[in-house]
């Protein structure tokens, strides 16, 4: 029997009071007047400010800060719950916050909770202030900042503002194995600018959003700093080869790229950051904040000691900067999986002969990473985020059960019971919230409790995310046993909108035909058990305004087998591409009731007798645009069954009550909502 720690308590209460009455000493003590069982165990409450102080014991009378916390309440967890209040303010952190297993509960919850009424921000950012007018160039601005301090993002008034950056024709440069050619004289000026390692070339494909370090730049040439060109180069959409005609080419992160209004440039060495704000605005009018950090907080203890029993309610998390892609460039796979090593057994001449996969290349899919979050969450059970804002964070927002190397802590996977409830994300460079990992560990566990399960994300917004590494999802759930994604609002990103699964079906029992064909198995493991992924359900969402950067993918979408998975009365609008997309290897899914409003209705991804999209229901659901796309439906035993087409939006009363009842319950809704004041047609929370 699994017991929550209520009913832990009140059976150790229990085995106490029979100790008691066992002994017959005739002694009546005041306790035992009632069972112990029914006496609750005492909850403790300890103060924190901004200004508090590293001393003391944390009272009301004398806050204390979040450090000092952190060691009062750890002998206090074990007597009882223990709440950490939060006063209103900004606390600024020097290094990240990390919690092991000393910093959780067990039995109890240790609660990290905003003060009644109060809003405390806790960020890895320091304000900027100080301003003057620039001699760098009209209408810029310049502050001092600390010698040596980089960063990829700028929180302007709470938006992420974009880097320096000048967009390319597809015409104006040529890759090559080493790099660019420059084809255009216009750009014969970028031979002269000073730091030519700090500038990056971006690419925006079908799928992928790449970023790639100068190494130099010379009279008509652009050499490429190693490995990360190499990475970005072979492969699958890659620059040079994309799968989209004419892929998006930007340079970015050059002082002499400083023209646009909103953007901003740093220059670590000098200690300065300039910003070119609107025509008549004074940047010491508004409220920038530069991040300092490259994770937040870290909850994570070991598979032989994991964290239990932690909770975080009302906190706004904010202000970090992920460095990688500045020095090992992002070499980007798919949905915040990328590649960094120098691979010795990449072909010599793979610019050309590997442009759209090969043996080597599929060779390295194991050693993939993952994009590090700012918030993250790994072996650790009962841990909760209730109604808090993850927002001005330079890479996924919140990641739970990730791969060891997306860890602080080293130590990934392992996330069970974990419970995200209410929350908001918005202006975030990577995912809101992603959820598993994508390595061997992830899908076959070495050791059973690294197993990621049991993760309830419900009623929380995400809006405006993936601001930086455009190919992320707003959610992203991948190797998960029981995985609940229900009524969140999804808006507004370059890519999907809910993403399952992951693997393309390699890593299922018997493995996937199409890459036997392409050699993968000669160097990875075949495996003949399912994975951990299964029993998905994706339930009551809203999501809208997605797939604008990008043409591959689905707003609601899944790879590989998820059997028990329910994908259901979702209401998806104002969606580009494909509304539902199963992806290769989508396998024993049922996807019903949902409503696509414009857009493509489905997509199963099963051309290919090969690869294992099969055995799905698709019914009862409703869309007004596109249609069909089932490829071999009868040899994949793909199934269905009354998906009605209605005309523009004469839904019928079963799609209304899916529309009506799709989204955050109205306790959890903000202006950032789409149904904050009733859909069209339904009636007023």
């Amino acid at each position: 029997m699994k017991l929550t720690s209520e009913s832990r308590r009140s059976t150790r209460g229990s085995r106490t009071y029979a100790a008691l009455a066992a002994l017959g000493t005739g002694i009546v003590l005041a306790s035992a007047l009632v069972p112990l069982s029914a006496q609750a165990d005492p909850a403790t409450t300890y103060y924190a400010s901004p200004d508090g102080k590293d001393g003391g014991h944390c009272s009301q009378a004398m806050p204390c800060s979040l450090e000092r916390a952190q060691h009062v309440v750890r002998p206090a967890a074990k007597r009882g719950d223990v709440t950490v209040q939060l006063a209103a303010g900004t606390y600024r952190l020097s290094d990240p916050l990390s919690f092991d297993a000393n910093d959780g509960g067990g039995d109890h919850t240790i609660t990290w909770a905003a003060a009644p009424g109060a809003h405390p921000v806790i960020t890895g950012a320091s304000k900027v202030s100080g301003w003057s007018k620039s001699d760098a160039g009209r209408g810029i601005w310049e502050a001092k900042t600390p010698e040596g301090l980089d960063s990829r993002q700028l929180y302007v008034d709470g938006k992420i503002a974009p880097r320096a950056a000048i967009r390319l024709a597809n015409a104006d440069v040529t890759p090559t194995a080493t790099g660019l050619t420059i084809k255009n004289p216009a750009l014969s000026y970028l031979a002269s600018l000073p730091d030519q390692g700090r500038i990056e070339f971006e690419s925006l494909g079908d799928f992928t959003n790449r970023y790639s370090p100068v190494e130099s730049i010379s009279s008509n040439t652009i050499t490429m700093a190693q490995p990360a060109w190499n990475n970005n180069t072979w492969g699958w959409d890659t620059v040079q080869n994309s799968f989209l005609a004419g892929p998006s080419w930007y340079l970015d992160n050059s002082l002499s790229f400083l023209t646009q209004a909103g953007q901003w440039y740093i220059d670590p060495d000098q200690g300065t950051l300039y910003y070119k704000p609107a025509d008549g605005v004074d940047p010491n009018d508004l409220s920038i904040e530069l991040p300092r950090l490259q994770s937040l907080i870290s909850i994570g203890g070991t598979h032989d000691n994991p964290v239990e029993g932690l909770a975080f309610k009302g906190i706004q998390f904010s202000g970090t900067s992920w460095l990688g892609p500045s020095t090992h460039g992002y070499a980007d796979q798919q949905n915040g999986t990328f590649i960094k090593d120098a691979y010795d057994y990449r072909p010599a001449d793979a610019f050309s002969s590997c442009s759209r996969g090969c043996e080597m290349f599929e060779r390295a899919r194991t050693s993939w990473y993952q994009e590090p979050a700012a918030v993250q969450v790994s072996a650790a059970s009962r841990v909760s985020f209730t109604e808090n804002t993850f927002t001005n964070l330079g890479s996924s927002a919140l990641g739970i059960g990730n791969d060891a190397n997306a860890t602080v802590t080293g130590v990934g996977l392992g996330a069970s019971d974990i419970d995200v409830v209410g929350n908001r994300f918005m202006e975030d460079s990577g995912h809101g919230i992603v959820v598993g990992g994508v390595l061997p560990d992830a899908h076959h566990p070495s050791d059973p409790r690294m197993t990621n399960q049991d993760i309830r994300l419900e009623n929380n917004t995400v809006d405006r995310v993936a601001v930086d590494y455009k190919d992320n999802s707003g959610i992203l759930s991948t190797y998960v046993t029981n995985a609940s994604i229900l009524h969140n609002e999804v808006s507004h990103v370059p890519y999907d909108g809910i993403d399952t699964g992951f693997g393309w079906g390699i890593n299922d029992a018997g493995g996937s035909n199409d890459y036997v064909d392409r050699g993968y198995y000669k160097w990875n493991t075949l495996y003949t058990t399912p994975t951990t992924l299964k029993n998905t359900r994706v339930e009551g969402n809203l999501v809208h305004d997605t797939k604008s950067r990008f043409a591959d993918g689905g707003t609601l979408y899944n790879l590989s087998a998820n059997p028990g998975a329910v994908v259901a009365k979702n209401y998806l609008f104002n969606i580009s591409g494909v509304g539902l997309y199963l992806d290769e290897g989508s396998r024993s899914m049922t996807w019903e009731n949902n409503v696509v409003q414009g857009g493509s209705f489905v997509f199963t991804n099963a051309y290919s007798l090969r690869n294992n999209t099969s055995d799905n229901v698709i019914q009862n659901n409703w869309y007004n645009s596109g249609g069909v796309s089932a490829p071999n439906a009868t040899a994949h035993n793909n199934k269905l069954i009354n998906n009605v087409k209605v005309s523009g939006t004469n839904w019928p009363q079963g799609a209304r009550d899916v529309i009506c009842a799709a989204g955050v319950a109205p306790q959890y809704r903000t202006s950032l909502n789409a149904n904050q004041s009733g859909l069209p047609g339904c009636p007023t929370p």
